[in-house]
C-alpha cells in the first residue's frame, strides 16, 4: 500500500489529541497517509512552519489562521480550515491571592459576579499605578478575544483598566510563579499545571464564557489544499476518526497516556485525564469537579467549520483594534472556513452534515434539531456569558453595541 507523507505542526495541548490520535490509533494509515507530528513552543513557530512550507497542515489557534489570510501584522498568505480540532477546552487561571478576592476558591461560580469582583480589584490596580496583567498565548488568539470579551461584558476595558501580554503555552505557569502576570487564558493542561504546583487557580472556563466557542482548527495553505483535494479528504476522514475515540469515554486512559507522551504533550496522564473527562481541579487540593462540555472535540458537529465561527472571530478582532471593518475583509475572514470541503470529505462516512454553513451563533438556547444533507444532527446550547447573540449578517449593528 502507498502512503502519502503529510507533515502537521503542532503544540503540546490536549486539544492537539486529534493529529496525534490520527497517527496513534492508525486512522491515518488506513487513510494511506504517513502523518508527521512536529511539535513546537510558540504559535508563531507553528505558522511559520506552515507559511513556508515546512509543515503542510498546522494545530493552529482559529483567528491566527484568519489573521494571516487577512495579512494583519505579515504578508497576506491565505489559510484554509477545513476542520474543527475542538471547541472551549480553556480557562482563566489568577494568581491564589488575587482568586481569593473574586471567587470561592476550588469551584465554579457565576463569571458574571466573578467578573464584576475582578473589575472592582482592576480599578483599584490600575490607580496604584500597577495594572492588572494577563497572559494569552497569542495576539491572534481565541484566548485573547474569549478574555477580552468576558472583560469588556464585566465593564473591564481590556486596553485601559488592566495589562495582556503574550506568553507562550508551555510557561504559561512559570510566569504566574514568577509574578510576571496576574493571570493566563490558556488552554489545558497548563491551566491544571499551574494549579497543581499551587501558583493558580481557576476562576472560569471558556465554556461558561460561550459555551461551544470555536478553538483550534486544522489549517492548510489553500493552494495546498487545493492542489491534492483526494489526500485533504482522506486527512480529514482520518481526524474524524480521531474525534470518534476521543470521545469514546473507555479509552480515555489509553488516550491520556498517549497524549502524555515525550513526543507529545510530555505531562502528566493524571492532569490531561482530567480535561478530556470534563472533570477539572479548580484549586490545589479541591477535588475534581465535572464541568459538562469543558472540552467539546467530537459531538454535535463540533469539527464542522461554520462560517459563522470565522465571522464572529473577525468581529473580535475589529472590538479589538485587530482590524479595520470593511465588507471585503469580512468575506475574505468568513471563506478561511471551509464547509463545503468539511462536507465533501465525510460525506463518503454517512456521518451528519449540516445542510446549512452559517447560523446565529449564540442564538440556540436548548438543544435543537437542524437541518443536515444527510444523518440527523441536534446542537446543543451555545450561549455567551452576557445573552448577546452574533448574526453574521449584520456586522455593523454587532459592533455598535460594543463602541462606547
Amino acid at each position: 500500500m502507498t502512503t502519502t507523507p503529510f507533515r502537521i505542526g503542532f503544540l503540546p495541548l490536549v486539544d492537539a489529541a486529534l493529529p496525534i490520535l490520527a497517527r496513534e490509533l492508525g486512522f491515518a494509515e488506513d487513510e494511506r497517509i504517513a502523518l508527521e507530528l512536529v511539535r513546537d513552543m510558540s504559535w508563531a513557530t507553528v505558522n511559520d512552519r506552515l507559511l513556508y512550507g515546512h509543515s503542510d497542515a498546522a494545530h493552529l489557534l482559529a483567528p491566527l489562521a484568519i489573521a494571516t489570510t487577512l495579512g494583519l501584522g505579515r504578508p497576506a498568505t491565505p489559510l484554509s480550515v477545513p476542520f474543527v480540532l475542538g471547541l472551549n477546552g480553556n480557562a482563566i487561571t489568577l494568581r491564589p491571592d488575587l482568586a481569593a478576592q473574586v471567587t470561592a476558591v476550588g469551584v465554579p461560580g457565576d463569571v458574571a459576579a466573578i467578573g464584576a469582583r475582578l473589575a472592582a480589584v482592576a480599578r483599584s490596580a490600575r490607580e496604584r499605578g500597577a495594572p492588572l496583567r494577563f497572559g494569552v498565548v497569542h495576539r491572534y488568539s481565541s484566548h485573547n478575544y474569549m478574555l477580552r470579551y468576558w472583560l469588556i461584558g464585566c465593564g473591564i476595558d481590556p486596553d485601559h483598566d488592566v495589562s495582556i501580554v503574550t506568553v507562550a503555552p508551555p510557561f504559561a505557569a512559570d510566569a504566574l510563579a514568577a509574578g510576571e502576570i496576574d493571570g493566563i487564558c490558556v488552554g489545558e493542561p497548563w491551566n491544571s499545571v499551574a494549579v497543581d504546583r499551587g501558583v493558580g487557580v481557576i476562576v472560569a472556563v471558556t465554556s461558561q464564557i460561550w459555551l461551544r466557542g470555536v478553538e483550534k482548527v486544522l489549517a492548510m495553505r489553500t493552494a495546498r489544499m487545493e492542489e491534492d483535494p483526494d489526500l485533504t479528504h482522506r486527512l480529514l476522514r482520518a481526524l474524524y476518526r480521531a474525534g470518534v475515540a476521543f470521545v469514546d469515554p473507555a479509552r480515555r486512559e489509553e488516550i491520556a497516556a498517549i497524549l502524555a507522551g515525550p513526543d507529545y504533550l510530555d505531562g502528566s496522564a493524571t492532569l490531561i485525564g482530567h480535561a478530556i473527562s470534563d472533570r477539572i481541579v479548580f484549586a490545589q487540593g479541591a477535588a475534581p469537579i465535572d464541568v459538562p462540555d469543558f472540552m467539546f472535540q467530537h459531538r454535535e458537529a463540533a469539527n464542522f467549520p461554520w462560517v459563522s465561527q470565522a465571522a464572529w472571530l473577525y468581529a473580535q478582532m475589529c472590538i479589538a483594534g485587530h482590524a479595520t471593518p470593511n465588507p471585503a475583509d469580512y468575506d475574505a475572514a468568513q471563506r478561511v472556513f471551509r464547509p463545503d470541503v468539511y462536507r465533501a470529505a465525510l460525506r463518503p462516512l454517512g456521518v451528519p452534515l449540516p445542510g446549512a454553513s452559517s447560523k446565529l451563533e449564540g442564538g440556540i438556547v436548548e438543544a435543537l434539531g437542524v437541518g443536515t444533507t444527510q444523518g440527523r444532527l441536534i446542537l446543543g446550547a451555545d450561549r455567551f456569558f452576557d445573552a448577546r447573540s452574533f448574526d453574521p449578517a449584520d456586522l455593523t449593528g454587532y459592533l455598535g453595541g460594543f463602541e462606547a
